[in-house]
């Protein structure tokens, strides 16, 4: 399956940097660029992408606006946050707005690469650096605001299993339940937290201190 890219970055630099890096791979098509969020909502209306490489802080429209209102108008566009700025602030609120992955500028092209693959799957795939600075934000109030919010015993365990990177098939042979009682365990936990994504239902599980053992 060949993955249709966007870039949006305000460096220009950046964005042809990011070019001669994912032409290497022929399983990547570099379908469109753009300096913030405004260009980017208009790319992806022209060339529906199937994954957006997001940068954070751009002039005008910044990333995180951009993100909300691609997840409202073009849910099948899926986003990986590329950013120089290591903020844990911006994580959450960028997962939690339906991001698939978060990686700073300085990563690697490996884990470049298997977030856009993640991402064009429709799964979320987090560095393991990220997720322990997910971990480390407990006990603050999820932006729902509502404190009341409760899991089963099993949906805790496959968000568990989710927030490790597992996908729904290795879910499912882990706890020894079908590939679509996971999702329909998934569907549950996104419906109880307001969230249409693994990412945001992660953000919002690490916030709350669901994920500690």
């Amino acid at each position: 399956m060949t993955i249709k890219i966007v870039i949006a970055d305000d460096h220009l630099i950046i964005r042809q940097g990011l070019r001669l890096i994912l032409e290497t791979e022929p399983d990547f098509d570099l379908v469109g660029e753009a300096g913030d969020g405004a260009e980017v909502l208009q790319v992806c209306a022209q060339v529906h992408p199937d994954v957006v490489l997001m940068d954070l802080r751009m002039p005008g429209m910044d990333g995180l606006t951009a993100i909300e209102k691609l997840r409202i108008d073009y849910k099948d566009i899926a986003v990986v946050i590329l950013t120089t700025f290591n903020e844990d602030e911006l994580m959450l609120r960028g997962l939690q707005a339906g991001a698939k992955g978060y990686l700073l500028k300085d990563t690697t092209r490996e884990a470049l690469f298997n977030a856009i693959r993640a991402a064009a799957r429709g799964e979320t795939l987090l560095t393991p650096e990220t997720m322990l600075r997910l971990l480390s934000q407990v006990e603050k109030p999820a932006h729902s605001g509502n404190n009341d919010i409760t899991l089963t015993d099993r949906e805790q365990q496959v968000l568990k299993a989710v927030a490790l990177g597992e996908r729904s098939k290795e879910v499912a042979y882990k706890l020894g339940i079908t590939e679509r009682t996971v999702k329909a365990h998934l569907a549950s936990i996104y419906s109880k937290l307001g969230v249409d994504s693994r990412a945001a239902a992660i953000a919002i599980a690490a916030q709350r201190g669901w994920l500690k053992e």
